[in-house]
């Protein structure tokens, strides 16, 4: 089976001898390597800046005199094919990780279900730190070598733009994907029509059809229901995230799980692990179930099959954040699933059936707790009070022993690590350092480097930041009119060279990005302390139904322009990937 199925138009008009940036740029290798980014902003810098750093859109856009100009600077062409060299060798690499410690289980495939996967800024399909973890979660198993298939979904009208009032108040801005401007390929049948499964929802057929995206060596499929033959209502399934419509938001996890598997099935894959990423997906377990007892088996031998391929990684450290559906809906949904499960309504509703003060729903984390053998959270904290949220599922056993572990995140280290950091340690790291980011012995040598070597790279690295957010200001003041008090909020004033504490989440209320400002006077003597102020940095979106959370960013935002912050104080608007890369 070929590793990826779509395949790029590359109608970019460039000279041959430069003709693979149009493939390259198909694949978000060039994401994580600062290197490979070069050889686009080496063209035109204000354009890739302009672009947000998306080089298919940057090739559509750039000026054929200015591609013609790098093919006669010998510099621009050595750098070239030194990069493709590095591609070439990456994407043919033999001696992966995976290949060396689990050469025998080779022919073994992860399949990975996420509701949103964070991969760049030009992709907005992505809302926190749930979707950076799982692009990061695609990014390392490219690097390791493991056999990965990701699926999810396209959101065709993305994540919102986030605009702040003089008041602090947000407002949200429809984003419209143009997916011809986007590292994203149509898979399509043999027929050279859009590949599609089919879902049924109450009364109808939904059609979705996937979108590839390739991830260095890992192909990740989105899907997306804007397909001809679909009803109007039908075609905006997967037009937004985290939709608060109940009808909606079960629909679409329903796509995601029963639809996802279809998917996997339909482009040839047959996997040996299946990892849900949250509970959004825990419907793959039913079409599972259906699979197994569609071939002879029983319901409960289905289940029992299922749990011993299956993982699930919890997020959610409150109740509140859990998906849960009131069992109207699950009626409304499933009544002509269950039977063919060979279970009755009660039975069906058993599977994940949660009792709470106004009621009882059908939770989406305990049917993915049930059909999981193995259960993390995503620290050593979190572990223990997911342990504690769900110890009722286990009623016989004590806290200590719920069988859920932990396995703390991580981040990606190629996205997130500055060029300028990663020269440092080429330097003082052993070679080879970025394969062996989890030996503890290697990280040793980062003691060789010199204290002030060190120390100016990271003054540097905030006169970036600084000098992004100054430039942010001038743009907002000059394309939106904005008070000149919100410029001073945007980060015109910081100092590049006080100590700096950022705070950039996601605006749930739960996150208590307002837990700082419970003792004002206390925080101004911090920011305002004569020759050792504090510089604190707020960013963050709410979810545009999130009342409660846009209050909370009114709140900090009323603070941050108070004159006696000193300007010390910033919240910086439309928290992204590119934003969160100057922040860390």
């Amino acid at each position: 089976m070929n590793q990826f199925r779509g395949q790029p138009a590359n109608n970019f008009d460039l000279p041959e001898k430069i003709a693979r940036l149009g493939k390259l740029a198909y694949n978000l290798w060039w994401t994580w390597r600062p290197d490979a980014q070069r050889l686009y902003s080496w063209i035109d810098p204000y354009l890739w800046e302009e672009t947000s750093q998306n080089p298919v859109l940057f090739l559509r856009k750039v000026r054929r005199t200015d591609v013609n100009a790098v093919i006669h600077d010998r510099n621009y062409m050595k750098h070239y094919k030194k990069v493709l060299r590095e591609f070439d060798t990456y994407m043919e690499a033999k001696d992966t990780w995976y290949l060396e410690h689990h050469r025998d289980l080779k022919d073994r495939r992860i399949a990975y279900f996420s509701t949103e996967f964070g991969l760049h800024q030009t992709l907005p399909i992505y809302a926190g730190g749930l979707g950076v973890l799982s692009g990061d979660h695609a990014k390392e198993a490219s690097d390791l070598g493991l056999p990965f298939v990701g699926i999810g979904f396209f959101y065709t009208r993305g994540y919102f733009t986030q605009h702040i009032n003089d008041d602090g108040w947000q407002t949200a801005d429809e984003v419209h994907v143009s997916f011809e401007d986007l590292p994203v390929l149509p898979v399509l049948d043999e027929d050279d029509a859009p590949m599609t499964v089919s879902v049924d929802l109450p009364g109808r057929t939904v059609l979705a059809r996937f979108w590839e995206i390739r991830v260095g060596r890992v192909p990740l499929y989105l899907m997306d229901t804007n397909v001809e033959g679909n009803s109007e209502n039908d075609r905006r399934l997967t037009a937004r995230l985290y939709s608060s419509d109940l009808d909606l938001r079960i629909s679409q996890e329903i796509i995601l799980g029963i639809g996802g598997v279809r998917a996997l099935r339909k482009l040839g894959y047959n996997p040996d692990v299946w990892h849900m990423n949250e509970g959004h997906s825990a419907f793959l377990s039913l079409e599972r179930a259906y699979e197994f007892v569609e071939q002879g088996f029983s319901f409960d031998e289905a289940v029992e099959l299922i749990r011993s391929s299956t993982l699930f990684t919890t997020h959610t450290p409150v109740p509140a954040g859990s998906d849960e559906f009131p069992l109207w809906l699950i009626d409304k949904y499933f009544a002509e699933l269950w039977p063919k499960l060979t279970l009755d309504r009660e039975s069906f509703i058993n599977l994940a059936r949660h009792k709470v003060s106004w009621g009882e729903t059908f939770s989406m984390p305990i049917l993915a707790i049930r059909m999981a053998e193995k259960i993390n959270g995503v620290s050593e904290l979190h572990g223990q009070v997911a342990r504690k949220m769900w110890q009722f599922l286990w009623p016989d056993r004590k806290e200590h022993d719920v069988p859920i572990c932990y396995i703390t995140n991580g981040v990606h280290t190629g996205t997130w690590l500055a060029r300028s950091m990663g020269i440092l340690f080429d330097e003082y790291l052993p070679e080879g350092w970025q394969t062996n980011l989890d030996d503890p012995e290697m990280w040793e040598d980062v003691l060789n480097i010199p204290d002030e070597t060190l120390w100016e790279v990271r003054r540097h690295l905030k006169r970036k930041l600084v000098a992004y957010m100054r430039e942010r200001a001038r743009q907002q003041w000059l394309k939106d009119t904005i008070h000149p008090v919100q410029v001073v909020a945007a980060g015109a004033l910081l100092d590049p060279y006080m100590m700096t504490i950022g705070f950039a989440r996601r605006f749930a209320t739960y996150k208590r990005a307002g837990l700082i400002l419970r003792d004002f006077d206390r925080l101004l003597a911090m920011v305002n302390k004569p020759n050792m102020p504090v510089q604190i940095i707020f960013a963050g979106k709410a979810h545009p139904a999130d009342e409660p959370g846009k209050l909370l960013i009114q709140e900090v935002y009323r603070k941050v322009k108070k004159a006696e912050t000193g300007g010390r104080l910033v919240f910086l608007e439309d928290y992204d990937m590119n934003l969160a890369r100057y922040l860390v």
